[in-house]
């Protein structure tokens, strides 16, 4: 079955960095188009960022306003893992970070990406906590 596994999540301070990953099993990953979402307490899953696979227009990148500038997301296909480099971090950054897949469909556009419905396949989540 397909399997997410997110990983790196940890505690920083303010202003630090951190790089999430996600590694994928049971699909063919390079077809797959991936998204990273996050869900702080008490509030709604939010988009992150998205990256196309194969299928879409391949490596395309897209981000949400908080994100741009400051995330920027890989993708290793020959390793079946998307990364989420992120710098510049601040509290409002705390969050549970989810990773997912959608279903290879041939569509690019940031709309698709930053639409969690879309999605057939999520992690469990990675916790990062930024202190001031």
């Amino acid at each position: 079955q397909v399997q997410l596994v997110e990983s790196g999540g940890e505690s920083v301070q303010a202003g630090g960095s951190l790089t999430l990953s996600c590694t994928a099993s049971g699909l063919a990953f390079s077809r797959h188009g991936l998204g990273w979402f996050r869900q702080a307490p008490g509030k709604e899953r939010e988009f992150v960022g998205g990256i196309s696979g194969s299928r879409g227009i391949p490596g395309k990148t897209y981000y949400s306003d908080s994100a741009k500038g400051r995330f920027t997301i890989s993708r290793d296909d020959a390793k079946n893992t998307v990364r989420l480099l992120m710098n510049g971090l601040g509290p409002e950054d705390t969050a549970i970070y989810f990773c997912a897949s959608e279903p290879a469909r041939t569509i690019s556009s940031f709309r698709y990406y930053a639409n969690p419905n879309v999605y057939d396949y999520w992690g469990q989540g990675t916790q990062v906590t930024v202190s001031a």
